[in-house]
């Protein structure tokens, strides 16, 4: 696993009226600070990579659907200089992944229908100097290819 990075199973608790699901709490072994919490979504097959930051830290949890979340390390001083992981979460399986600064991380939605991922950041958005390094999901920058493996 890329150094940095952690992954948190979470626990669904279902009852006759619905479930519940914690997602992040300050207690958490890799919680550092509150930014801000929001939400994006992927239509389905759609990729939305890649990008990085210098501060900030991100805590994803995919709440409807399912997406692929890619993580490489371009972090030239790190022990794992080079590596992808990829993480296939969602309701089929409810994780956090906590993606540390300098990592470039993207995802793609591998459900039929729209995924929904929740992000609690370290900081909140800069409006007038945000901390995010964009690279194209297929511009070969990374060394990822984001096709489907089928085999």
């Amino acid at each position: 696993m890329i150094e940095g990075v952690k992954t948190k199973k979470l626990k669904v608790i279902p009852d006759e009226r619905g479930r519940l699901m914690e997602m992040f709490r300050s207690d958490d072994e890799f919680f550092e600070k509150f930014g801000q919490v929001y939400m994006t979504t992927a239509y389905p097959g759609v990729v939305k990579g890649w990008h990085y930051h210098k501060m900030q830290a991100d805590n994803m949890v995919v709440v409807k659907g399912m997406m692929k979340i890619v993580l490489y390390d371009g972090r030239k001083g790190s022990k794992t200089f080079g590596e992808i992981n990829e993480f296939f979460v969602g309701e089929h399986n409810p994780t956090l992944v906590h993606i540390p600064p300098g990592v470039y991380h993207g995802f793609k939605c591998i459900s039929q229908t729209e995924a929904m991922c929740i992000n609690t950041p370290t900081e909140k958005y800069n409006y007038t100097e945000p901390d995010e390094y964009r690279e194209e999901p297929h511009s070969g920058e990374v060394p990822y290819d984001w096709s489907r493996k089928d085999g």
